[in-house]
């Protein structure tokens, strides 16, 4: 919830302490003036040139007006006193600069207060289209200039007379440093503050046990239990009726008598004492809470989030099983036994039965986990969080998730772009079918989130999408053991042929690359292996080969400058036992093995000493490839340059502010936009649209199409007609002279009778290979781009998607990531024109979605992509009522 809407937002100071940002309203009045008269004399002259006293009503009272189209003024608000305050006024016009100013309790600079209010007013700001913010501040007002410095804006400075005159154009308008700067120093004042706020869940000092009975197996019983005997050194309480005594734990009668400082508390009492709990927590100055209730329902999840805000509590769950951080031995969970200390961090949106499955296998395999949050119904601590909080864990070298929803999925894309450059990020693709959308909605309660738009935001980000809980712990257990690969080329060594066969498959089903061996590497082979071995790739040692020379085959082959890695797959027979050998090669390159005789899905072998990684052993050669494609993709997209959102020109965007506006004036629910005004919408972003000409007779077409010189299409105006496709009937293609135009604007008028606005004749575009671009409005995660293959509206199968906007780097990997980029002009050997056009298109028509949020649909079908550029031959654009969103503010949910 945004101050922007004249609500109330949540934000974190830079110690993590949770504080409120709201508009100011004119009851605020007092609490205003108080805040000023309460300057010294000192901060009083840096803020108004003045000590006079008169100044903090004159102040008070400019805050406090009521709202208007030209000012703007937001509170800080923490432990409800006011605590600091932020205007913009515009210039007497209304037009120009924005003049911005802010104060701040004497008591509270340098915890980031005036800088989170500067964030809240530029983003206010930006969504009512102000380009520019001037500010004038004393020279020796340095706090101030700090703050602006630090911002992520781009000042223009000029100094007369001790007063600096500050100019900062906004993010996204004329002259500024760009989006892209901006959020990243908003991103990084994000993490530091994230990261101290949930310090008090992750890394408590101090934990109480709220519903800890006596009756054994009792969740809250089986919780305190664990972080007892898990060796968790800091003070535990437990709280609750009946908990006298407990495993030798201090014992009070209730939250609101906890003893000391408690930084978390877990709240394991039915439903519906879960409230009144929390109020207690709150108040007695508790720091986060766990909650393990399940079946709460919306109204009452909400008024738990609301005490939590007002106390500054953070908040795990509903519906969490606990947390756990093995470097302070902290096991807070209902787990059957304490995990293994290790390099996973893991966050679950799931009840106890998935995370207890995963803690099980991760502690097998020895990978363990460094923290876990079992993020339950996640209406705070979110998988984003833990994003950052595994960020700045030196302990953390995989992070792996368990979604259902994305509460902020642009957010959570760029956190996890950033995160995944250092750390690898796995995810379970969760939710591919009918039932299991329905199930996890039940538990997100959001919106069900698309697969094409899941995917868009796996590849974007570089994360690691797995099928299935197996492929997840597959992929895990290889890149938890060995490096992450350069490339995809893979060098498969087996010591039976049907075992070379099936690893040769397997690969090319993960999308990597048998690897051609070099002539160097081939003649080594010969020399060592038998006769009827096979060198080239896959390396079919023989059966007869023994655990010595299978060893120096491994050695040879990764040692081959074609190999990223090597898949090695192996089964017992009477030469010997060649798993040892597996772990004993010492490879310039990662290996993974298909051990096909192991009874288990997949183990760690231990390395050929304790500074060797270990080597990751499978049950089945598909397992191992896929696990080597996952990681082999992940290498791939790490060692790509990260892309950005190019500076387009030849775009006028306030022509196209100006169209919108003006369309959804005239129809407030929204609608198609005509085709004159969809022709001008596009133009402003340089959309190139094929030229046609409307008519409304029969002759008017034939005039038309004689005009054009050669053979037309004529396609039918109809407004509510969603998407124009020859399926529906609804276009005529390579219609030669008068006679055929007559005859086929007859054959439309007869078509949709009524209906038929008009009839639209253009000329036909010949050659070249006809896409699609389109564009929808998801709820959550904003403009999704769709291109693939012209065809019917209801097949997406070759379709691919991404997210706006869109870097140059997704334009490029867009277009090959669809069925269609073979058959693209500018391949390999053939010009480029085409292909460019096309990414030039893909790049305009995302910024087009992303500047105006009113687009709820757009769709270029077919665009023809020809050796001498793209040209769209069709298109509709549909509008509805938006209120900008600002993803990358600085707010809690």
């Amino acid at each position: 919830m945004s101050a922007q809407a004249g609500r109330s937002a949540y934000a974190l100071l830079t110690d993590g302490t949770t504080i409120e940002i709201r508009a100011a309203r004119p009851e605020d009045f007092a609490a205003v003036r108080e805040l000023h008269a309460k300057m010294s004399p000192d901060n009083r002259y840096l803020r108004f040139f003045s000590m006079s006293p008169a100044a903090a009503e004159q102040e008070a009272r400019r805050v406090c007006r009521e709202p208007g189209p030209d000012h703007a003024a937001l509170l800080a608000v923490l432990d409800g006193d006011v605590v600091g305050c932020g205007a913009w006024e515009l210039a007497g016009d209304g037009s120009g600069p924005a003049e911005v100013a802010m104060t701040v309790a004497d008591d509270l600079h340098n915890r980031g207060i005036g800088t989170l209010l500067l964030e809240h007013l530029i983003s206010l700001a930006r969504g009512r289209d102000i380009r520019t913010f001037v500010a004038e501040t004393l020279s020796e007002n340095t706090l101030m200039l700090q703050v602006f410095a630090n911002a992520g804006l781009r000042a223009r400075r000029t100094l007369e007379d001790g007063v600096y005159d500050l100019r900062f154009p906004l993010p996204g308008g004329d002259g500024d440093a760009g989006l892209d700067t901006y959020w990243d120093a908003v991103a990084e004042r994000e993490r530091s503050a994230d990261v101290a706020s949930l310090a008090h869940a992750l890394a408590p000092g101090s934990v109480a046990i709220i519903g800890a009975g006596r009756r054994s197996g009792s969740v809250g019983r089986a919780i305190l239990g664990n972080i007892v005997t898990g060796g968790f050194s800091g003070a535990v309480y437990a709280a609750g009726p009946g908990a006298s005594g407990l495993d030798g734990v201090r014992w009070v009668p209730s939250a609101a008598e906890l003893p000391g400082q408690v930084d978390l508390a877990v709240i394991a009492v039915p439903a519906p004492a879960v409230l009144g709990v929390a109020e207690d927590c709150g108040r007695r100055g508790i720091k986060a809470l766990a909650v393990t209730a399940s079946g709460l329902d919306r109204s009452t999840r909400a008024e738990l989030l609301g005490i939590c805000r007002r106390h500054g509590m953070r908040l795990v769950g509903p519906a969490s099983f606990g947390v756990a951080n093995t470097a302070i031995a902290l096991d807070a969970t209902f787990a059957a036994r304490h995990p293994r200390p290790g390099m996973a961090g893991l966050a679950l949106q799931s009840t106890g039965g998935t995370g207890f499955v995963l803690l099980e296998h991760l502690s097998r395999l020895g990978v363990g986990i460094s923290t876990l949050v079992s993020l339950g119904d996640k209406d705070d601590v979110s998988g984003t969080d833990m994003l950052l909080w595994w960020e700045s864990d030196p302990t953390t070298k995989l992070a792996v998730l368990y979604l259902e929803s994305f509460g902020n999925p642009r957010k959570f894309a760029r956190t996890a772009r950033a995160v995944g450059r250092a750390t690898p990020v796995l995810i379970v693709n969760a939710g591919q079918s009918v039932p299991s959308l329905r199930q996890a909605a039940i538990r997100a309660a959001a919106q069900a989130t698309p697969q094409l738009t899941r995917q868009a935001l796996f590849a974007q980000t570089g994360m690691i999408a797995t099928a299935n809980l197996g492929e997840l712990l597959d992929a895990t257990a290889l890149l938890a053991s060995q490096p992450v690969p350069a490339g995809r080329g893979i060098g498969v060594v087996s010591n039976t042929r049907g075992g070379g066969v099936l690893g040769a498959d397997a690969c090319g089903d993960a999308g990597l690359q048998v690897a051609t061996l070099s002539e160097g590497t081939q003649r080594a082979l010969r020399d060592l292996l038998p006769p009827a071995a096979t060198v080239a790739g896959p390396v079919d040692t023989t059966a007869v080969a023994g655990p010595g020379t299978f060893r120096q085959c491994l050695e040879l082959v990764g040692a081959d400058p074609r190999v990223d890695a090597v898949l090695a797959l192996t089964a017992t027979t009477a030469a010997g036992d060649l798993v040892p050998e597996l772990s004993g090669a010492r490879l310039p390159v990662p290996i993974a093995a298909a051990v096909m005789d192991q009874l288990e899905a997949v183990r760690l072998l231990p390395g050929p000493d304790g500074d060797s990684p270990a080597v990751p052993a499978y049950a089945y050669p598909e397992s191992a490839a896929r696990a080597l494609g996952h990681a082999a993709r992940y290498g791939l997209w790490r060692a790509t340059a990260p892309g950005t959102v190019p500076d387009l020109e030849g775009l006028d965007q306030d022509r196209a502010r100006e169209l919108t506006a003006g369309f959804l004036a005239g129809n407030p629910v929204g609608g198609w936009l005509p085709r004159e005004q969809t022709a001008l919408l596009l133009g402003c972003y340089g959309v190139p649209l094929a030229g046609s000409i409307a008519v409304t007779t029969a002759d008017a077409a034939a005039a038309a199409a004689a005009r054009s010189g050669g053979p037309v299409a004529l396609k039918a105006d109809v407004p509510d007609l969603v998407v124009r496709r020859k399926g529906a009937g609804a276009v005529l293609l390579d219609l030669h002279g008068t006679d055929e135009v007559r005859r086929g604007f007859g054959s439309l008028a007869e078509a949709f009778g009524d209906r038929l606005a008009g009839v639209i004749v253009q000329p036909m575009i010949t050659g070249g290979v006809e896409v699609t671009i389109t564009v929808l409005e998801e709820q959550l995660f904003g403009p999704v781009v769709l291109f693939g293959l012209a065809g019917p509206a209801d097949v997406l199968a070759g379709r691919a998607a991404r997210l706006a906007p869109l870097t140059g780097a997704d334009a490029d990997d867009l277009i090959r990531s669809v069925p269609a980029s073979p058959l693209l002009p500018g391949r390999p050997g053939a010009p480029a024109a085409g292909r460019a056009a096309l990414r030039d298109m893909l790049l305009r028509v995302s910024q087009l979605a992303d500047d105006l949020p009113q687009i709820t649909e757009l769709d270029l079908s077919p665009v023809i992509a020809r050796r001498d550029g793209a040209l769209a031959a069709d298109a509709r654009i549909r509008l509805q009522p938006a209120r900008p969103a600002d993803a990358y503010l600085r707010q809690l949910r």
